[in-house]
């Protein structure tokens, strides 16, 4: 674990939080490539929840794995026990055990059967035991005691593994939190508990030193910098750096971090200036990723939130690419497939944010289509849903923009309380069929940031 660096994007990643981590993932190993990387890390790209159906598509047209689902960034006991750790059969002698506890320095043994099956455990405290149970026969001025003791010793060194082990070890998941195993390891009898994998084999000796001094997980955070929309246990981690094109919030770190925090269109064109000015080779793959992030997050370069700099480094991966750029941005905003197959959960939740107003809760969430008659159509079960999460989740409202690429709009559509969208924009939106709202492409910057002030 203290060699991976988990490079994150939001929650409800959206395909430039998924595409953001896997670019940003391959610049820092290019760049510890080119350094000789002396610190050993392995940057990883990882994601906080279900692959937005574009990414899938642009990731399996080039080859590219997935980033790794990440369910939170509390240290597990995975992250800190001692992997592989050295075993000996039962049937082998104390003395076998001894010697390799000795050669390897290591205060514990995994006893294993002919299978590999984890029976116990032992170690230097059980041989102290079997020595000081044989000083028990020796009494003062009786040499006959003395050689019972010696004949013991020596006997002792001829046993069986199996007659000595420890078989009441503490049995440990390796996706536990550190922080609920701690109690139980200290609470055990033996200093030690043991993770096995599905056949029963030990994979890991976990210590009392390794929970009470268990490092922090180190992340890069890409697409957003606030702690409501970053991976649980982000407070215990190890943020090692931030890029982002959103407003500054309230993540907070140990240490000075590079926070690169940019106006663009897209946290995908900020990871492509970076390689560029570093002067690396784009793969195609990766470039395709970033283009498609581009033009998702941008709206095929309509939105108010595009910079020129959001449309040059589009245009260099066209050129790259030998695509043409609103023929790549449609199909990527079509490989989300038809509005009637998408579930109701996907249409509302897949891009939204959560965000504070007023110490209440919102939801504002947006979805983006070439079919709006198609998307409208479906109204009744899409504000039932918003009904719900209004409910679970106590949110004063919940606000979804429908928004036609095409026709350069959004439908607002609206559950809870509609003061402050309707005191925000001027408008009635508690009606049935919600509200057109011509230009309006961006949740960012033309209907957070308004709701916001």
């Amino acid at each position: 674990m203290t060699n991976t660096v988990l490079v994150l994007g939001h929650r409800n990643p959206d395909n430039d939080s998924i595409s953001a981590a896997i670019g940003h993932a391959y610049l820092r190993t290019k760049l510890a490539e080119r350094d000789g990387n002396p610190d050993g890390l392995v940057y990883l790209p990882g994601r906080l929840g279900p692959l937005p159906p574009e990414s899938k598509w642009v990731l399996e047209r080039n080859g590219i794995d997935e980033p790794i689902l990440v369910p939170h960034v509390h240290v597990r006991v995975k992250d800190v026990m001692t992997e592989n750790p050295v075993s000996v059969t039962a049937d082998e002698t104390m003395l076998e055990a001894g010697r390799l506890l000795r050669k390897l320095n290591v205060r514990s043994l995994a006893v294993r059967d002919l299978d590999g099956k984890f029976l116990g455990l032992i170690s230097t405290r059980a041989i102290a035991e079997r020595y000081i149970s044989a000083t028990d026969m020796l009494q003062e001025g009786e040499e006959s005691s003395s050689m019972a003791v010696a004949t013991s010793l020596i006997d002792s060194l001829t046993q069986k593994v199996g007659e000595l082990m420890a078989t009441n070890v503490l049995i440990l998941d390796g996706e536990d939190l550190v922080k609920d195993a701690a109690a139980d390891l200290i609470a055990s009898e033996l200093r030690e508990g043991v993770v096995l994998d599905s056949a029963g084999r030990a994979i890991g000796i976990v210590t009392r030193s390794d929970v009470t001094n268990a490092p922090k997980r180190k992340v890069i955070l890409v697409d957003h910098n606030e702690s409501r929309q970053a991976a649980p246990g982000i407070e215990g981690a190890d943020v090692l750096e931030i890029i982002d094109h959103h407003r500054i919030a309230d993540v907070s770190t140990a240490n000075p971090i590079r926070f690169l925090n940019l106006p663009w269109g897209s946290t995908a064109t900020i990871v492509t200036y970076e390689l560029r000015k570093e002067g690396f080779d784009i793969p195609r793959g990766i470039a395709e990723v970033l283009l498609s992030a581009i033009l998702t997050d941008t709206v095929i370069l309509k939105s108010p939130t595009t910079t020129e700099i959001d449309k040059d480094n589009a245009s260099y991966l066209c050129d790259l690419l030998g695509v043409e750029l609103r023929d790549f941005g449609l199909q990527v905003f079509r490989a989300r497939g038809g509005e009637e197959s998408i579930s109701v959960e996907k249409f509302v939740e897949a891009d939204s944010k959560e965000f504070l107003v007023n110490d209440n809760v919102v939801l504002i969430a947006q979805h983006e289509t070439v079919d709006l008659e198609a998307a409208l159509s479906r109204e009744e079960e899409i504000r039932a849903h918003m009904c719900k999460l209004l409910n679970d989740k106590k949110y004063d409202f919940v606000l979804l923009l429908v928004t036609d690429i095409l026709s350069e709009g959004s439908q607002f559509l609206l559950e809870g309380n509609p003061k402050i969208v309707n005191n925000s924009f001027g408008i009635d939106v508690d009606q049935q069929g919600g509200v057109w709202m011509p230009g309006i492409l961006s949740r960012k910057k033309q209907v957070a940031a308004r709701i916001l002030s």
